[in-house]
């Protein structure tokens, strides 16, 4: 009898044991899925860079620019230009403009991504709106710069072969957060 109650002692604290560590799992897994994709580029996430590239090819590619605004946020959001060329390693500078369409002051952050997804790993962006939450009072306009280039590195993937144009989109999202007092 002590040796079965021993047994279901130790069935219930393994059990209560992998319950913890599946929800410990699940926690983990949002930021752990986000650092992946950060560094692998997967799914069009893009990598962050402190400077441009030192090289510029001869070879160029055309940036498109895409802006979506979530249908929970009354913001208008568009890119001013439409594309950009420019030789892979080349910055460039692009600007986005977003007006806040409501009386109240809103908060929305940005998601984005670049297709097709395998230019992920070799767009970086060295500054961009979309590191922080972006706070607009009522009516409010304002253009938002993003800095970036292309990795020359692209030019030795032979899965870039091809790819002669890349879109960058970005999609704002009302912040779950309360706006700043501004």
């Amino acid at each position: 009898m002590a040796t079965r109650r021993a047994r279901n002692r130790t069935v219930v604290f393994l059990s209560l044991g992998v319950i913890v560590a599946m929800f410990g799992l699940v926690a983990a897994s949002v930021p752990l899925y986000r650092l992946f994709c950060q560094v692998t580029g997967f799914g069009g996430t893009t990598q962050r860079a402190e400077a441009g590239s030192e090289v510029v090819s001869e070879r160029s590619i055309t940036v498109r620019f895409n802006a979506d605004v979530n249908s929970r946020l009354p913001w208008r959001f568009h890119a001013e230009q439409r594309d950009l060329r420019l030789a892979i390693g080349e910055s460039g500078l692009a600007f986005y403009q977003a007006t806040n369409l409501s009386a109240r002051t809103v908060t929305g952050t940005a998601t984005f991504n670049v297709t097709p997804f395998k230019a992920g790993p070799y767009f970086n962006k060295i500054q961009c709106f979309c590191f922080t939450e972006q706070t607009l009072r009522p009516g409010q306009e304002v253009s938002m710069p993003v800095l970036y280039f292309v990795d020359p590195k692209a030019l030795d993937d032979p899965n870039m072969d091809g790819v002669e144009q890349i879109t960058l989109s970005y999609t704002f999202h009302r912040s779950k957060r309360p706006p700043a007092t501004l």
